[in-house]
């Protein structure tokens, strides 16, 4: 008889959790301190909260025999991007009422509030599902927000693929009344809660859900603007006579891995094949309860569908779905990516509606100095007819702006000091960069990135300058450690933490996703990073060929060898 696998701790928390309650109220209440009990921490994850603490505090409150600071992150699920001028009012109240003054716009089309404490949680939680905004599964072991390209009033056919990343968010979401009795007394605000008088049950996770985190995206080619292989199931929109016929179907990416365990890899997802629009729920549902049920459940940190895939095999993989199927997905259909960042600025719709672009720096949404972003955007908010939408490069679309509108918008940005033409006053290099939170509430960071990355631009921007270079897209991802929520290793340049302020340097991404980068230098600092990245900027800019991207560049003169999968990333 087979041995028993040993789970992980996590594992028996969410078995012994009667469906993701725990001991959660009891938690809530306690008065003496600002945390939650051991095993609540993990299973609020599920509720789309993080415990953290303030650690530019930590020493200091250690000092006076204080507990840290303890505090709250909530993500909360916005499926594609797309949230009303209401929601948007109400995030922008709830980030002033309880959390530290702003919005965080996350890599996966969500929004983040930060500094929310212990007693203010469920006020929080109750405050914007009343806009009919949730954080259920916002974290946790199941399927996470659903990205999608956020412009889907281009065409119907965008239109057609946001109703899809809809459909699948809804369907994956899980059914557990659980959030629904600790945050909103019982009352149920959306479709996906259960019907009254029924038992919790999961028919697709189970009573233990996933063995870890699964995320999907969608894209509409050429755009990879959701960078759909860094995903644990893409998804490539895929037209006929300008309809929608079906998707491509990619599975096993994911960024993360762990510094002195080469047996950990960032992967890019691996294309299986075509499946027609109205069975790609379906596909979805049955590659999710593969992972569940294949998935590694001893060790977290190789529990991701990544590492199921290359354990069994793709082939292996593809016949085991198309046995849950009923059927066998059809060949790849053609498609082609050519870029994975945003478009600046204006865009006009043939109806005269128009779409602004803006750029918000590491995805903060904040009031400085001449510079008030969330102010902005709260007066535009009250006016506004279209909506408002969060891309996968932490920007912020104001979409289908009415033609009365538009100069309006455009006044109450100039006059708050927010750039509408970012090409303008950013370089190329600043507008597409990417960052994580990190310090100081990221209980993972060895260093900074959000606050930080700003600094090592302004320096990087005089080398651009310099080279001629201030508006060649080159695209640069910063983490705080290897687990890579900005999706370091598509970065051309990427730089993750290994303490506090140093970093790992990674060159020769493909601009469109579709190549990850490889380890170039260790343990750099900031004059560090400079002196490497100057002298290959400087040989970039004199010895290009035309139309050459900086990852291409790079690979060609020899600097890094291209990366030709996960396994292969730390050669």
């Amino acid at each position: 008889m087979a041995d028993t696998p040993k789970l992980s701790e996590v594992e028996h928390v969410k078995e012994a959790s009667n469906y993701l309650r725990g001991t959660l109220a009891e938690s809530l209440v306690n008065p003496l301190t600002g945390a939650l009990y051991p095993d609540d921490t993990h299973l609020i994850k599920f509720h789309g909260s993080y415990q953290q603490t303030d650690r530019d505090l930590d020493s200091e409150r250690k000092r006076q025999k204080l507990e840290p600071l303890y505090s709250l992150m909530i993500r909360v699920r916005v499926p594609g991007g797309i949230a009303s001028p209401a929601q948007w009012r109400r995030m922008d109240e709830l980030a002033d009422q309880y959390g530290n003054h702003t919005l965080k716009l996350t890599t996966r089309q969500a929004f983040q509030l930060h500094g929310v404490l212990k007693r203010d949680l469920k006020k929080t939680i109750q405050g914007f599902n009343e806009a009919l905004l949730d954080s259920i599964a916002g974290c946790g072991d199941v399927n996470r927000n659903v990205m999608c390209n956020p412009n889907p009033h281009e065409s119907p056919l965008h239109a057609a693929v946001y109703e899809v990343s809809k459909q699948i968010s809804a369907h994956l979401t899980p059914r557990t009344s659980a959030y629904w009795d600790l945050w909103l007394n019982g009352e149920p605000q959306f479709s996906s809660a259960p019907n009254e008088g029924e038992e919790d049950a999961e028919p697709i996770y189970g009573k233990t859900y996933l063995p870890r985190k699964f995320k999907i995206a969608l894209a509409i080619p050429p755009y990879n603007d959701t960078d759909i292989f860094a995903n644990d199931l893409g998804l490539i929109a895929i037209e006929e006579g300008g309809q929608l016929v079906g998707f491509n179907v990619a599975v096993g990416g994911g960024m993360g891995m762990t510094f002195g365990m080469p047996d950990t890899y960032p992967r890019l997802a691996d294309i299986i094949g075509f499946v027609p629009t109205e069975k790609v729920v379906d596909a979805c549902e049955k590659i999710v309860t593969i992972q569940r049920d294949w998935g590694n459940r001893e060790n977290r940190k190789f529990s991701r569908l990544k590492y199921t895939v290359d354990r069994v095999g793709l082939d292996v993989f593809k016949q085991e779905l198309g046995q849950r199927l009923g059927f066998t997905v059809e060949p790849t259909r053609p498609y082609q990516f050519r870029s994975s960042g945003d478009a600046y600025g204006w865009s006009l719709q043939s109806d005269g509606r128009a779409h602004l672009t803006l750029f918000v720096e590491g995805g903060r949404v904040l009031d400085r100095d001449g510079y008030a972003l969330k102010t902005a955007l709260r007066e535009i908010a009250a006016f506004h007819t279209g909506d408002f939408r969060l891309t996968g490069n932490q920007n912020l679309i104001i979409a289908n702006i009415a033609p009365e509108h538009r100069l309006s918008v455009q006044a109450v940005l100039q006059q708050h000091g927010v750039a509408i033409e970012a090409g303008k006053e950013y370089t190329a290099l600043r507008r597409g960069a990417l960052a994580c939170v990190a310090l100081p509430t990221c209980t993972l960071a060895f260093a900074e990135a959000e606050r930080y990355l700003p600094e090592l631009l302004n320096r990087l921007d005089r080398v651009i300058r310099q080279q001629g270079l201030a508006q060649d897209d080159i695209l640069l991802r910063m983490t705080g450690c290897p687990n890579g929520c900005a999706r370091p290793y598509l970065g051309e340049i990427g730089l993750v933490g290994r303490a506090v302020g140093r970093y790992n340097l990674y060159l020769g991404a493909a601009f469109n996703g579709e190549r990850m980068n490889k380890l170039y230098k260790e343990m750099l600092d900031e004059d560090g990073i400079e002196q490497e990245l100057t002298p290959l900027l400087a040989d970039y800019a004199q010895n290009r060929q035309p139309q050459e991207r900086f990852g291409d560049f790079v690979i060609r003169q020899g600097y890094v060898q291209p990366t030709a999968s996960g396994l292969t990333f730390h050669e």
